[in-house]
C-alpha cells in the first residue's frame, strides 16, 4: 500500500511525543488512518515537524506496543490490520445540531433498489443508446479550448452558445417563442424549479401541484417553506376549479402528465391560463418527456399560448441524453429574469461550462436531433409492446392509461380495493423475482392514492419485456 501523508499539529503546550501519539491514535481509532496504511519514516516526519527523530520514534514505539502499529524490516511502519478498539464515528462525542423540522422529515435518500433482471423503473433512459463517442469528442474539443476554461467566472445564466441553441431548438420543436437572454441553463429541471421557488415564494405561500405528481417537486417546495396542495388530475389534466385561490404558483406537466402520461387538453390549458391571469399566479410548465412523442401532433405549450407572460417553461436533457450530465434549462418571462439570474449566481455561481459547450455543439451540429429520432423509434416499440402485453395478459387486473409520449406508461387496477392481492404486495413479490416496477400510489402526496402500476421502458430491451411481464403476472397468484 502507498504511504499516507498525515497532518500532525504541534500547537499548544505539553510533551511533543504525547501530542504526536494522541493524534495518530485518534486517527487510527476513527478510521482516518486505515488498516494496512504505511506511515512516514520517523526521520521524515521529524524533519517536517521540526522536532528530533527521537520525539517521533517514542510516539511510534508506544503505538506499536499498544498494538496500533507494526514495523516491517525494510518496508516501514504500518497501521495494524486489526487495531484495538471499535472505530468511532467522526464528530463523536457531541450533541444534536438542530435543523428546521421540515428537513428532519425530508432527510435521507430513498433506499436503493437492488439491481433488477427486468428493469421497469421510471425515468431511466437507455444509456447504451447514448452516442458516447460523439459526446466524448465534443467534450474533448471544449476542454482543449483555453478560452473556454478561462481564468474567471462566466455568466451564471450559462454558456451563451448553449442558451442560443436551446432557444432555437425549443422554438422549432415545441413552438416556444423565446430568445437566448430569457434562457437560463441549470443542473437539471429540479434546480430550475428550485430557482423559481426561491424568487417567488414567501414562507407559508401556497403552491399547487398535480395529484398524483412528481414527489421531488413536492418535497422541494415543502423545503422552501411553502404550503403544498395537491390538485386532482382527470383525463384532461389538472382540475382548474380545484386549485386553491391562494396559490401563488402552480406546477404542471401538461405535455405528458407525470406519472399518468396523459396530455392536458387545449380547453384545460386555456382554462388554466385564464385562472392564472385572474389570480396573478405563475405557472411552472415542466415539459416532461415531451421529446419522445410516438403519434399525433403535440399540443401548444402553455408558454406559447400565453406568449410567456405568466409561464415559466422548464426542460431537461436528463432523459434525452443522460441523467449524469445534469443539464436542464428554464425560460423565464423578462420580468423574472434578473431575480432568477441572481438566485442562480448565489446558489452555484455557474455550471460546468465544458459540458455546456459540448451540448451546444451537440444541438447545433444536428447530433441531438439524430439521437432523438433513433431513440424515439426504439422507445415507441417498447411502449407498444408493454401496452399490448398488458391488454392481452392483464386485462382482468389492469387498465392501461392511454399515452402517446414519454419513457413510461401507467395502468390502473381493476376491481374493488381490498379484493384479491394488493399492488404493494405485487411490487414486493416482483422485486423478489428480479422485476422492478413501481406502485402508482407512491406518486400521491395526500391520502392512500389510486392503486395501479407505473412501468418504465428506458432501461429494458424490447426482447426482455414479455419475459419480465410474464414473471410480473405470476406475482398476483
Amino acid at each position: 500500500m502507498s504511504r499516507v501523508d498525515f497532518h500532525v499539529s504541534l500547537a499548544g503546550r505539553g510533551d511533543l511525543s504525547a501530542r504526536i501519539y494522541r493524534q495518530l491514535h485518534e486517527a487510527i481509532i476513527d478510521g482516518r488512518l486505515a488498516p494496512g496504511e504505511r506511515l512516514p519514516p520517523t526521520r521524515e516526519l521529524a524533519t517536517s515537524l521540526a522536532v528530533s527523530r527521537n520525539t517521533v520514534a517514542v510516539a511510534y514505539e508506544r503505538l506499536t506496543a499498544e498494538g496500533f502499529l507494526v514495523g516491517r524490516v525494510g518496508a516501514g511502519t504500518f497501521v495494524c490490520a486489526n487495531p484495538p478498539g471499535p472505530p468511532a464515528r467522526p464528530g463523536e462525542p457531541g450533541g444534536d445540531i438542530p435543523v428546521r423540522p421540515v428537513w428532519r422529515a425530508l432527510a435521507g435518500d430513498p433506499p436503493r433498489a437492488r439491481p433488477a433482471v427486468y428493469d421497469f423503473r421510471l425515468g431511466v433512459p437507455d444509456a447504451h443508446r447514448f452516442p458516447m463517442a460523439a459526446w466524448r469528442r465534443l467534450v474533448a474539443r471544449e476542454l482543449s479550448d483555453v478560452g473556454v476554461l478561462g481564468t474567471g467566472y462566466v455568466d451564471p445564466a450559462g454558456h451563451a452558445g448553449l442558451r442560443a441553441a436551446i432557444a432555437k431548438h425549443i422554438g422549432l420543436s415545441r413552438s416556444v417563442r423565446t430568445v437566448a437572454d430569457d434562457v437560463i441553463v441549470t443542473h437539471g429541471a429540479q434546480q430550475a424549479i428550485d430557482l423559481v421557488g426561491r424568487v417567488l415564494l414567501e414562507p407559508g405561500g401556497c403552491v399547487a401541484v398535480e395529484e398524483p405528481g412528481y414527489p421531488p417537486v413536492r418535497g422541494l417546495f415543502t423545503s422552501l417553506g411553502a404550503k403544498v396542495v395537491g390538485v386532482p388530475v382527470d383525463a384532461e389534466g389538472i382540475v382548474v376549479p380545484a386549485i386553491p385561490r391562494a396559490a401563488r404558483l402552480v406546477y404542471v406537466t401538461p405535455s405528458h402528465q407525470f406519472p399518468l402520461g396523459t396530455a392536458m387538453s387545449l380547453d384545460r390549458r386555456t382554462a388554466l391560463l385564464a385562472w392564472a391571469r385572474r389570480r396573478g399566479a405563475v405557472l411552472v410548465e415542466d415539459d416532461y418527456d415531451s421529446e419522445f412523442r410516438f403519434s399525433d401532433r403535440p399540443l401548444e405549450p402553455l408558454h406559447s399560448l400565453d406568449h410567456g407572460r405568466r409561464v415559466v417553461y422548464v426542460g431537461s436533457f436528463a432523459k434525452t441524453m443522460l441523467p449524469m450530465l445534469r443539464l436542464g434549462f428554464l425560460v423565464v418571462p423578462p420580468a423574472l429574469g434578473p431575480a432568477v439570474r441572481a438566485a442562480k449566481r448565489l446558489t452555484d455561481r455557474q455550471g460546468e461550462i465544458a459540458s455546456q459547450g459540448a451540448m451546444a455543439a451537440f444541438l447545433t451540429e444536428g447530433l441531438f436531433a439524430r439521437h432523438l429520432r433513433r431513440s424515439t423509434r426504439e422507445y415507441a416499440a417498447r411502449h407498444e409492446r408493454i401496452a399490448h402485453v398488458l391488454r392481452r395478459d392483464f386485462a382482468d387486473r389492469l387498465e392501461v392509461v392511454p399515452s402517446i409520449a414519454g419513457l413510461h406508461l401507467a395502468a390502473r387496477s381493476r376491481g374493488s380495493p381490498g379484493v384479491g392481492v394488493d399492488i404493494g404486495t405485487v411490487v414486493r413479490r416482483a422485486a423478489e423475482v428480479g422485476v422492478a416496477v413501481e406502485s402508482l400510489a407512491d406518486y400521491y402526496g395526500e391520502g392512500p392514492g389510486e392503486p395501479g402500476l407505473a412501468l418504465g421502458y428506458g432501461a429494458i430491451e424490447l426482447d426482455r419485456i414479455e419475459p419480465g411481464l410474464s414473471l410480473l403476472a405470476g406475482c398476483w397468484r
